[in-house]
């Protein structure tokens, strides 16, 4: 039975974990994510998991390598500076084929920066971030709502095609408290009759038969690491020292990454009449919903799209726009990074404009509307 509660966008994650399975989860504090490590501290343990709070984010990200390995559900999560330090082990997962997931909620940068919102970090997390032609696939809620879906269609989306996957949130979206409907039912410890009746829904029995169903489903396709009695070796690696073997190896991969292309997924809002498609992401996407709602009723032909994969990017979507006619004004709270997604999608066959919100500063629509107007 769902629950609706006044959470944080950051407590969502946490929920959607759970729902979604979780078994493992590690990480290091750092604002302003912290109320996920702090809640699965409190739920994860009740839940039959493990928590663990690593030395450094360093060690986090290779604490879910190693769990990734063994096929287990885990994931860990941070912020800019921290998410940088993670990059090499998630090049590894990515090259040996790890599935897991880690969450960003972004500060502003470079450096450590400040703990206002920011958008900066959309090169890091859709080129890969660390070394190696390889790519996460990346969420990028919204909503507080958004925040727990995407947290479940990760752990899945990692699975499917044994791949890291991101949610690139940012301050405002995962400090921001909202109503959110959620599903997990923690274990009633405060009850030990209800804990332990297996045939209760929120047992501990009921919990761990749920997360090993899962587990037996994630391990189904025999490549994790489970012990070697009675089969052959399994090995798991990214590194290929024979002739040619990289090569094919990136190949095999790419051929992946453009199958995730099924995943693709998008807000479009006025867009068959519109003249010109507000293109903004996250934060800067839902600020900006509302402000072509209040020109719409203006009577202003302006829509927007709001890409929920970063990558795979919907670069049809916008092709096909562009042939139409349309042109497009991207909102970004950054120095101008998702526009050079759109620019590689449209191709010269659109105007394209953009606009950047100041880092550190809460847009409003006075900071938008103008912008758009301009472009009309």
């Amino acid at each position: 039975m769902a629950t609706k509660a006044l959470i944080k966008g950051n407590e969502a994650i946490v929920y959607g974990a759970l729902s979604a399975g979780v078994q493992c989860y590690f990480g290091y504090p750092i604002t302003p994510q912290n109320e996920v490590p702090e809640l699965f501290s409190a739920l994860l343990p009740q839940d039959g998991g493990e928590f663990v709070q690593a030395e450094s984010e360093i060690g986090a990200a290779n604490m879910l390598l190693g769990a990734a390995s063994c096929g287990i559900r885990s994931m860990t999560s941070s912020s800019s500076p921290g998410m940088s330090l993670m990059q090499e082990a998630i090049s590894y997962m990515a090259g040996s084929e790890l599935p897991g997931v880690l969450v960003n909620v972004m500060r502003g940068g470079p450096g450590l920066g400040d703990l206002s919102p920011s958008q900066s970090d959309y090169f890091q997390s859709t080129r890969g971030g660390g070394h190696g032609d390889y790519r996460t696939f990346v969420y990028a809620p919204a909503t507080g709502q958004e925040c727990h879906d995407m947290t479940i269609k990760a752990f899945d989306i990692a699975f499917k095609y044994r791949n890291p996957v991101l949610i690139l949130a940012d301050a405002m979206v995962g400090q921001m408290k909202e109503p959110v409907n959620y599903t997990f039912c923690p274990v009633d410890s405060g009850n030990p009759d209800n804990a332990d009746n297996p045939n209760s829904a929120n047992s501990l029995a009921e919990r761990m038969k749920i997360k090993q169903n899962l587990f037996e489903k994630d391990k189904s396709t025999h490549w994790c690491l489970e012990g070697n009695k009675g089969r052959e070796k399994r090995l798991l690696k990214s590194v290929w020292l024979n002739d040619a073997y990289l090569g094919n190896r990136i190949a095999m991969l790419q051929a992946k990454y453009k199958a995730m292309e099924a995943e693709i997924e998008a807000e479009l809002l006025y867009i068959d009449d519109a003249e010109l498609i507000v293109v903004a992401f996250g934060s800067m996407g839902r600020i900006a919903r509302a402000e072509v709602e209040a020109l719409r009723k203006a009577g202003k032909k302006v829509g927007l799209m709001r890409p929920q994969t970063l990558f795979p990017y919907p670069t049809k979507m916008l092709q096909d726009f562009a042939k139409q006619g349309k042109r497009f004004l991207v909102l970004e709270q950054n120095t101008g990074q998702m526009i050079e997604d759109v620019r590689l999608a449209v191709q010269g066959m659109a105007t394209i404009e953009w606009h950047g919100v100041d880092l550190g500063h809460f847009p409003s629509a006075d900071d938008i509307i103008p912008a758009i107007l301009k472009c009309l």
